[in-house]
């Protein structure tokens, strides 16, 4: 995987820290949900049974390959 140096800085707070990479993995190839925002980048959604079915969002650059966020989607709705 690649990743934006946003993601780095981010990767580095408490509450992203926990967030594996085989989770990010995992919803980056096997998405609930996918979105595209208006500036190309992808949201892909899925939940994670080893935290309580909470669901990840990862946001991918418009090429769909470098990870630019990750982190606990506390509103997502299926």
């Amino acid at each position: 995987m690649k990743f934006t140096k946003y993601f780095e800085e981010m990767r580095r707070r408490p509450d992203r820290a926990e967030i594996k990479m085989e989770w990010i993995r995992n919803v980056i190839e096997n998405p609930v949900r996918e979105t595209i925002q208006e500036d190309g980048r992808i949201r892909r959604w899925a939940p994670l049974d080893e935290m309580q079915g909470r669901y990840l969002r990862v946001i991918l650059l418009a090429d769909g390959e470098t990870v630019h966020n990750a982190f606990f989607d506390r509103s997502f709705r299926q």
